[in-house]
């Protein structure tokens, strides 16, 4: 009398295995996301300081900021689809001379959700608009919307644009 002993797994252990592998698939994937959505908005903290030094560096030139005639002008289509650069850029004649080439969102939103400047020549603002995935510091919050999701910076007159 001999004694076939089969070894391996049953479906039942199989099926635990393959749950368990994918719950923790799955919060490693959601705190994945988490991290990748705070690094995009350190990086459109960034871009704003760099523009924004370049902005106050161009007036410290030429006494007044880059003028888009007081209207929006962005990379996005709602706001004109601008450049990166030179005098066809979202902010007119900065690049190449005060920085390289303009910044844009690492992950815009729509055709409205990109970087935004706006110019009277004697004021400004500079905006990541509606793309913010993170809390948005009071500091750089927009007085007219403060419940929106941007980080703006600005000259004293334009903080109500």
């Amino acid at each position: 009398m001999t004694s076939s002993r089969k070894f391996g797994f049953t479906l039942i252990e199989l099926l635990v295995v393959v749950a368990i592998i994918s719950l923790l698939s799955s919060v490693v994937l959601t705190s994945l996301n988490s991290a990748r959505a705070k690094a995009r908005d350190a990086q459109r903290l960034s871009d704003l300081r760099e523009v924004q030094k370049a902005v106050e560096l161009y007036y410290f030139d030429n006494f007044s900021y880059p003028s888009t005639s007081n209207a929006w002008h962005g990379t996005c289509s709602t706001y004109g689809s601008y450049g990166t650069s030179g005098s066809g850029g979202y902010i007119p004649n900065l690049a190449p001379t005060y920085m390289p080439v303009f910044p844009t969102d690492p992950k815009p939103i729509g055709t409205s959700g990109c970087y935004l400047y706006r110019s009277n020549g004697s004021d400004y603002m500079f905006l990541v608009h509606l793309t913010v995935e993170g809390t948005v510091p009071d500091s750089l919050k927009r007085p007219l919307y403060p419940t929106q999701k941007d980080f703006a910076v600005y000259s004293p007159n334009a903080s109500n644009w």
